[in-house]
């Protein structure tokens, strides 16, 4: 009941995060997006991501900044394997398959949904 309670929270408190940037610091939903990536990256490459993964499940591997997460350690672990090049395939490696997902499920979404004129 504990590893609800915190998914709940830490998941919660980026979402808030999120809000805050938009409502607060006026930025727009692409550049919220795009900073909380790219603070999960660093935080990944820190070391620091891993822990709060630990910590909060699924609090933590749900919202976008866990995208900036597998980002690096894709990129990290496949440089190690087979050097500077990894850095590029190591990224769409580990990612492929929500990138995919993203791609098919909104195809599909835009099939059977008919926008507002």
């Amino acid at each position: 009941m504990e590893t609800y309670f915190w998914a709940f929270v830490v998941g919660g408190l980026i979402c808030v995060l999120g809000q805050l940037l938009m409502d607060v610091g006026k930025l727009t939903p692409a550049h919220t997006m795009s900073l909380l990536v790219v603070t999960g990256a660093v935080l990944g490459g820190l070391g620091l991501y891993e822990p709060l993964i630990d910590f909060a499940g699924a609090g933590a591997t749900v919202p976008i900044t866990s995208f900036g997460n597998s980002l690096v350690h894709g990129a990290l672990a496949e440089a190690e394997r087979t050097g500077l090049v990894g850095i590029l395939t190591g990224i769409f490696e580990v990612t492929s398959a929500g990138i995919s997902a993203a791609i098919i499920f909104g195809f599909l979404a835009a099939l059977l949904v008919r926008p507002r004129g």
